[in-house]
């Protein structure tokens, strides 16, 4: 099973266990691991026997990757003959699976890009099961399971919940029902509500309110016209995220304020005109704070790092910009997972004068929307 943390791969090993009525071995990958040579391939014949004995069994390794990490990939940083010796030993066991005997093994993993070859060819993990972050069907679902445990006002959707909480995992969720419940508990209340579900998300996505920083009153104004020119564009321009809150309380490590933007629906694809639309919210608190103070603080360190990424994305992955062509310059190492791994200057396929063309791309990019802030002026 592959996927992202939180998804519930090991819940559902446990689950096909106790469906199963069988006994049920679970380990880490890394308690393999020893500084003592033969100790993790001792362990692993022992994890086999026991599971041959006990048959019908289920064999559950959690974290793979720890265990099962692709052999010489990283000889210059240092060789680990236990660990080598380790994975061969499970490679061995595995050849010697008889399905006779009853034993089901089953692994997860979030890093299956770095996982060994050998692990993954037919016969051995020959069947991969994506359990990727839910829909909202399946956060609806999810929801439902966790409300159980605490008493719901009768007024509360839980669809409407659901449609917050895009992009959350069932861990995230499960956390969602823990901060509800405990913020109608400190305000003494009977039934856990919309509005605490509501608080919940924000103290999710934006962290903890800071109450001990304070800003003096010429910070306040800038942050709140800051995030004001964050609110006006989302608002104005079409094909963005519905804006869920917007405050100046700070929060998190560096925040001072925040512009919440939740989506009502999953996305799986995205046009140009909606990324450039995105980076125009991004750079609408920046402009504001240029139209109105005429002046740049430093509160919009966060939103141009997001914004070149997006610009960057689009010019090298996604293939959105007419002067480079339909060629992707960088490519995801994780396609699973979604996570972006940027090329070094030795793994880059391409020549300075494309590196310059991309820097002009993202460059262009983060610079086509500020026509849109400044006629909202005039408005």
């Amino acid at each position: 099973m592959v996927g992202p943390p939180g998804t519930g791969k090991t819940l559902l090993a446990r689950a096909v266990a106790g469906e199963a009525g069988v006994p049920f071995f679970s380990i880490s990958g890394s308690e393999f691991i020893e500084m003592f040579v033969g100790v993790g391939a001792a362990r692993v014949r022992d994890l086999f026997e026991k599971a041959r004995q006990a048959a019908p069994a289920i064999i559950f390794i959690d974290e793979l990757d720890a265990l099962g990490r692709a052999r010489g990939a990283f000889v210059a940083g240092g060789g680990h003959d236990e660990c080598e010796q380790t994975l061969n030993q499970l490679l061995a066991k595995l050849d010697g699976f008889d399905p006779t005997q009853g034993v089901v093994l089953l692994a997860a993993t979030n890093r299956p890009e770095i996982l060994d070859p050998a692990l993954l060819r037919a016969g051995r993990f020959d069947r991969q099961i994506l359990v990727d972050r839910p829909d909202k069907i399946g956060r609806a679902q999810i929801l439902g399971v966790h409300i159980k445990k605490i008493h719901l006002d009768p007024g509360i959707s839980i669809e409407e919940v659901a449609e917050l909480t895009t992009g959350f995992n069932g861990a995230d969720l499960a956390n969602l029902v823990n901060e509800a419940a405990l913020l109608a508990t400190r305000r003494n209340a009977d039934s856990v509500t919309a509005e605490d579900f509501s608080r919940a998300i924000e103290r999710i996505v934006a962290g903890l309110e800071k109450k001990n920083r304070l800003l003096n009153p010429r910070e306040k104004e800038i942050v709140a016209h800051h995030e004001m020119g964050h609110a006006l564009v989302a608002l104005s321009l079409p094909g963005t995220d519905k804006v869920h809150k917007v405050s100046i309380i700070p929060r998190g490590i560096g925040s001072l304020g925040y512009t919440i933007q939740r989506p009502t629906e999953d996305r799986y694809l995205m046009t140009r005109e909606e990324f450039a639309n995105k980076v125009g919210v991004l750079l609408g608190g920046r402009a504001a704070e240029r139209l109105v103070f005429d002046k740049l603080s430093t509160g919009a360190a966060d939103d141009l790092a997001k914004a070149t990424d997006i610009a960057r994305s689009m010019a090298t992955r996604y293939g959105m910009e007419d002067a480079l062509g339909n060629v992707a310059y960088e490519t995801d190492r994780a396609p699973l997972l979604g996570t972006i791994e940027w090329q070094t200057y030795l793994e880059r396929q391409f020549s300075e004068e494309t590196a310059r063309e991309i820097d002009e791309a993202v460059k262009a990019t983060n610079t086509t929307r500020r026509p849109t802030i400044v006629s909202m002026r005039a408005t």
